[in-house]
Order: structure tokens, then sequence, then C-alpha cells
């Protein structure tokens, strides 16, 4: 299965596949019916402790992808079921972060990887 990463920003694909937003919050200046979300995975997000300690500083961000895999280990049972759903389709993680390599859609998807290799 492929799990792609994109902004929540960047334009609808037909090759998105399942799209899953996976920020706690709902994205600035996005209207729900122009995002084309199919799942809200808010739960699977960092919490908002680690989030706003992260604050989206790279210097932090090595400190940050181990504490929130700790956080992930805690959701498997959440991460299989969103596999589940996506029942063999691509999945595209969505992330509103302005940094593409250094935010929690990266981390997130190398984790959902493992979890289907596990499967």
């Amino acid at each position: 299965m492929r799990i792609g990463i994109k902004r929540v920003y960047d334009p609808v694909s037909s090759a998105d596949g399942l799209r899953v937003l996976v920020d706690r919050l709902w994205p600035r200046g996005l209207k729900k019916a122009d995002a084309c979300v199919d799942v809200w995975a808010k739960e699977m997000a960092p919490t908002a402790s680690l989030r706003k300690w992260f604050a989206h500083q790279e210097e932090r961000f090595s400190d940050f992808r181990h504490r929130y895999l700790a956080e992930l280990e805690e959701k498997q049972d959440i991460a299989m079921k969103l596999l589940e759903r996506a029942a063999g389709r691509p999945i595209t993680l969505l992330f509103a972060a302005r940094s593409r390599s250094c935010n929690h859609a990266v981390i997130l998807q190398e984790f959902l990887l493992r979890q289907e290799s596990r499967g």
C-alpha cells in the first residue's frame, strides 16, 4: 500500500486515495468543503502539549520524533483501523505545517508503514 503525505492546501489528486487529515486542529483558512478530507484522524496527531513544545523548531525535530513515536505506540489499534479503512487503496496523510520535511506527518507515515508491514 502506498502511504503518501502532502499539505492539505495542495491540489487534490485522484491518486490521493483515502485523504486523511492528521492535524489535531482544523487548518486555518480552509473550508471543510474545499479540503476533500475523507477522514479527520485528529487522535493520530501529537498531543497538544507535545505540539506546543515542538513549535516546528527544526532543532527539536529529532527529540520530537522520539516523543511522538512513543505516543503513537499507544495508538496502534487506531492505526490499524485506519489502514483497514483504506482497504488497499493509497492513503494520503494531510497536514497544514509549512515545512514538508519537518512535521509530524513524516513521522506518522513512517509509523504506519511499519504497522502495515507487521500486519
